[in-house]
This record gives structure tokens, sequence and C-alpha cells, in this order.
């Protein structure tokens, strides 16, 4: 599937970096289209728009793939047949892992976080349902440490190696390589080619890679957008992601501090883990605007951007605000994720 990679340029600002990719595949529908908001509980002063990241594929949707176009393309360069990674069982980094590597001809292993015991166990709904269609290799592991997912990871791919002789690539859930950033920093060059005029860019924050990738396009080009992260519960500290992404690429005289501002107070009872009036609120955007959030990140998000221009409005630099929608709508369509859900939706006015 060699024919499949093609080659990358990098945006003129950014061609001075070090680490620019060689090639990347095309997996993404792009540009997303940024569009005006009817977001619940706007005060009068904001506008809010939303870049439809649920957009970019139908199976692939979200900001993962944005990530994996770069990384998958690295481990194609390295002959690499099989592609590691991990997450939940709800993961959308691990179903649109799966649906890549059989779209591309790879072998695609995830290592599931989970108590049960054995695959057979898990239900075949949402994302999972997805996993076991495209084929993927499936384990789970009782474990919420990325650190000990990826020992397994690594014990995985030296087996592969010496049974085959064939090569794997690990891809870490935290993205805290170098490669995966391009695929967010090529986005902020989408959202300056789209050109509307915004004031400020607010995402999830959860490994940070999106926030990372925003916060260095918006620092490198002098675009004078403020970059938001509004955190959702993850355990890594997106401030030292940011930080170790800018001395990989070679920027120096700047941290982390300097070009985003992150988040906190909206994580709730924890990550992946939904209150009744977050619940409710998904249940109204997707009511009034079309928009349906998932309950993992983008909901919590946007619950939290509803917070911030309500009750911290001089963090925003103006009233033009920009939501980046990274998608996970599948999901959403788990039994356990819908039962929740659905007694909180609530009807338009």
């Amino acid at each position: 599937m060699s024919e499949r990679l093609v080659k990358y340029t990098p945006p003129s600002w950014a061609s001075h970096l070090q680490h620019i990719p060689k090639h990347f595949v095309q997996l993404a529908t792009k540009p997303t289209p940024i569009q005006r908001w009817n977001f619940p509980g706007t005060p009068e002063q904001f506008e809010v728009y939303v870049k439809r990241g649920d957009l970019t594929g139908s199976l692939m949707t979200g900001n993962k793939v944005r990530r994996l176009e770069f990384v998958i393309a690295e481990a194609m360069e390295r002959s690499c047949k099989h592609i590691l990674t991990t997450g939940t069982v709800t993961s959308n980094q691990c179903r649109a892992t799966a649906v890549a590597c059989a779209e591309l001809g790879l072998k695609a292993h995830l290592f599931l976080m989970s108590k049960e015991k054995e695959v057979s166990a898990l239900s075949s709904d949402g994302n999972m349902l997805i996993n076991r269609m495209v084929g993927a290799d499936m384990c789970v592991i009782d474990t919420l440490s990325y650190t000990e997912a990826c020992t397994h990871m690594e014990k995985l791919a030296k087996q592969i190696k010496e049974s085959t002789g064939e090569l794997s690539s690990i891809i870490h859930n935290r993205d805290s390589n170098l490669i995966g950033i391009w695929g967010y920093i090529q986005c902020f060059q989408e959202i300056r080619d789209q050109g509307i005029e915004l004031d400020d860019l607010v995402c999830v924050s959860g490994t940070a890679a999106t926030v990372s990738g925003l916060a260095i396009g918006n620092y490198l080009t002098g675009s004078g957008y403020r970059v938001h992260g509004i955190k959702v519960g993850m355990s890594c500290d997106p401030e030292e992601v940011l930080n170790d992404m800018l001395d990989g690429l070679g920027i120096t005289g700047v941290t982390a501090t300097d070009i985003a501002s992150f988040h906190g107070g909206y994580e709730g009872l924890g990550y992946g883990i939904n209150q009744p009036q977050e619940l409710e609120f998904i249940g109204q955007v997707a009511a009034n605007t079309g928009v349906i959030l998932d309950p993992t990140y983008t909901g919590k998000a946007a619950y939290g951007l509803q917070g911030l221009l309500n009750d911290k409005p001089e963090v925003f630099k103006g009233r033009r605000v920009l939501f980046m929608f990274s998608g996970g709508a599948p999901s959403l369509h788990a039994a356990a994720v819908s039962s929740a859900l659905l007694p909180h939706a609530t009807k338009s006015q």
C-alpha cells in the first residue's frame, strides 16, 4: 500500500521546524466546515462557531484521524505490517486505528483497558462493533496505566518480530510523539485558509495533542487568537505535553503558558464519568443544534465552554469563539452510554 503515501509539504511558517514528516496518508475528508453555532446558554456579547470534526469520515470521524494520517504513514515508511494501540473499550483512538488499518491492509492490535477477563465478555456495540467488523485483533488488559499498557504492546511487538519477522508500530494514546502533532499543525493552517474572523479557539484537553498543535500554529503564524484547552480529567499534564512538543520541534524562547490557557474545574466526577447535568446539556445541544457531542471528551469540553462564557468571560480575547468539535459519535451507540444519556435528553424549546 505504499502508493497511498503522499509527499508532505508543511505550511511555510512551519518549514523550519524539526521532525517534519516526509509523507502522510489521506484518510480524512477535509476541510471540515466551520459553522455558526446556536450554542445553548451563550451570552449576548458572544458569537460561537463550531468546526465540525465529526465530518472527517463516517467511520474515522474525529480528531484522531488527523493524527493517524501522519503516524501510520511513518509506520508504512518503515515497512511495518502491524499497528498496536491502547485505550478504553469505548476508545475513539482504537476504533479509528482499526478502521484505518483495515483500509490500508495493515493489522490492528488493540489493547483494551477493562476489568473483563476476555474480549468475548465485552459488548458488541458502539466502537466495539466497528472494531469487530473490521477484524482488529483485540485483548483486554486490567490496567488504567498507559505505561503498563505500553509494556504489553512492546511485548507483543517483540513476539511478532520473533515469530514472523514483521515489524510493528506502537501508537501511544497520550500522543506525546512528534509525528502525530503535525495533524493538528496542519489543522491550524486549514482554519486559516477558511478565512473566518475569530478571536478565540477552544478545544478539549485530554492528551493535549489538539490544543498543542493549535497553540503552536497560532504562535508561529502570529495569528493572534487565544487558544484554550478545557481539561476532561485525564491524568496527563497538558502544559508538560505542550512544553515537550515545543522542545522536540526546536521552538525556543516560549513556554506552554505563553501560548495556551488550560481550564480545569469541568472534569466533574472524572475522566469518562458523567453527572446528570452534563448529560442533560449534551441532550440540549443535540435537540437545539443537531450537533451530537460525546460524553467523554467533547461533551465535557462544551459544558466547560458554556461555564466559561457565563462565569469567566474575561478569559476570552474577544467575542468570536470557535469550538473544535472533535467527533466521537460512534461511542454513543454503546448500550451502557445510550441508556445513561437518553433519560437526560431534552426536547428543543
